[in-house]
């Protein structure tokens, strides 16, 4: 029985080693199709800049929902990104600088799902309306309009 315990004590011990954190000056590179860098934290601040699928950035701030970054072929700008919109894996491109890979397959691997799995999916839910689903997502909200949504409706800042 101790020998067990010292077993799980060692494995959980190096497994927390392993699973080093973000730390200042660490490169990630975005992972989904696009996305933004804030301002600040809040999911309805002033985009700094458009993000693409395998930007670099330097971590200048890891937080537990949002990190705070620098592009990093421009250290000027800076803000916040989503942890789920980046990884710490390198993610290679063309000659072009852009990755070789269509705008459907980078929204699956933004999401997790490759294309086998997606056709899988389908098949076995042919009755769901993927038309309602493609045109929510077209949907765009005007900044403006949704600040005086915001303030009307005195909600709080958007959080996520």
């Amino acid at each position: 029985m101790k020998k067990n315990l010292l077993l799980f004590f060692m494995l959980f011990t190096s497994a927390a080693l392993f699973a080093a954190p973000l730390r200042a000056g660490s490169k990630v590179y975005v992972s989904v199709k696009d996305s933004s860098l804030k301002s600040d934290q809040s999911s309805i601040s002033k985009t700094v800049t458009g993000l693409s699928y395998g930007d670099c950035l330097v971590v200048v701030e890891a937080g537990e929902k949002k990190t705070k970054v620098t592009l990093a072929g421009d250290p000027s700008l800076e803000g916040w990104v989503l942890n789920s919109h980046f990884t710490t894996k390198k993610i290679l491109a063309n000659n072009s600088g852009r990755a070789d890979a269509s705008s459907d397959e980078l929204a699956l691997a933004g999401k997790g799902f490759s294309e086998e799995a997606e056709n899988a999916f389908r098949s076995a839910n042919s009755s769901l309306d993927y038309k309602t689903v493609d045109a929510i997502e077209k949907v765009s909200v005007n900044r403006n309009e949704l600040m005086d949504f915001i303030s009307q409706g005195h909600l709080k800042g958007g959080e996520e």
